[in-house]
C-alpha cells in the first residue's frame, strides 16, 4: 500500500520506538517531513529520524503532561516548517496499578501519571495544533487508543479511563471541527509486537494473549501504521468521529 504525503509535515507523538517509529517512517516514505516527539530518549529520537526516508526531519522533545512544554513544542515544529498538516497521538504509558494492593498515595500517583500522559497531553497537544491547522484551513488528528477502552484493563484501569477518555474527545471534536476542515479519527489496537509489551509476549501469559486472537498472533507495528496512515489520507474526510479496532477479533464490540 502506496501512500502519498509530499508537501505535508507531521507530528508523531512518541515516535521514538515501537508503534510511533513504524508511523513516522511509512510518513517519511510517503514524502512527508515528520517530527518525532520524544520525552527522555533522545537517543532513540535521533536513531528514529536517521532511519527516516529524506532529510527534512526534526526531533521535538516534550513532557506532554506538562501543559507548557506541549505549547512549546508545537511553537518549535511551525518555526521549523511553517505549517503542521497533521497529527498522530500516539504517545502514551501503561501503568500496572492495583485497588486492592497499593497503598492510596500509590494509586493516586497512577493515575494522575497515566492521566496526565494519555489523556491531558492529547487534549493539549489537539488545542495548540489546531490553532495552528484553522490558520492555514485544515488538518487531520489521529489519536491512537486502545481496545482497554471498551474491554477494560483491571490491572491498569487508569489506562483504560485514559484511552477511554481519548475516544469520547476525538469524536467530540471530530463534530466540532469538521466545518474546519479538521478532521479526527482514533484507532484501537490490541496487543502489538513492541518493545513495551515484550516482556510480557513472552513469559508465560504469552501464548494466552496470542490465542485471544484467532489469527493466533498479536499485531505488528506495521498494520498499526498503516490504518494510521489510511485515515490521515485524502479521501477519508467522511470517516470523521470513527474509532477503528486494530485487533486481530480478538475482543469484538457491538
Amino acid at each position: 500500500m502506496q501512500f502519498n504525503f509530499q508537501g505535508k509535515t507531521v507530528l508523531v507523538s512518541g515516535a521514538s520506538r515501537g508503534i510511533g517509529r513504524e508511523v513516522a517512517s511509512m510518513f517519511a516514505d510517503g514524502g512527508a517531513r515528520v517530527a518525532v516527539h520524544y520525552n527522555s530518549d533522545q537517543a532513540a529520537a535521533d536513531e528514529t529520524v536517521a532511519q527516516l526516508a529524506g532529510t527534512e526531519h526534526i526531533t521535538a522533545q516534550a513532557n506532554l503532561a506538562e501543559a507548557d512544554a506541549v505549547e512549546a513544542m508545537i511553537s518549535q515544529i511551525v518555526k521549523a516548517f511553517g505549517q503542521l498538516d497533521i497529527v498522530i497521538n500516539n504517545a502514551g504509558i501503561y501503568d500496572l496499578h492495583s485497588i486492592g494492593e497499593d497503598s492510596y498515595a500509590q494509586w493516586q500517583a497512577a493515575w494522575t501519571h497515566t492521566i496526565g500522559v494519555n489523556l491531558l497531553g492529547p487534549a493539549n497537544l489537539t488545542f495548540c495544533a489546531v490553532r495552528q491547522m484553522m490558520a492555514q484551513g485544515g488538518g487531520r488528528i489521529v489519536n491512537v487508543s486502545s481496545r482497554g477502552a471498551f474491554r477494560g484493563e483491571p490491572d491498569a484501569p487508569a489506562y483504560a479511563a485514559s484511552k477511554a477518555g481519548l475516544n469520547a474527545m476525538g469524536q467530540s471534536l471530530a463534530q466540532k471541527l469538521a466545518p474546519q476542515n479538521i478532521f479526527i479519527h482514533t484507532v484501537a489496537p490490541g496487543f502489538v509486537e513492541t518493545e513495551m509489551a515484550a516482556e510480557i509476549l513472552s513469559g508465560p501469559q504469552g501464548d494466552g494473549i496470542r490465542n485471544q486472537s484467532p489469527l493466533g498472533r498479536v499485531a505488528k507495528p506495521e498494520e498499526v501504521a498503516r490504518t494510521v496512515l489510511f485515515l490521515a489520507s485524502d479521501g477519508t474526510e467522511f470517516l470523521t468521529g470513527c474509532v477503528v479496532d486494530v485487533n486481530g477479533a480478538s475482543y469484538l464490540r457491538t
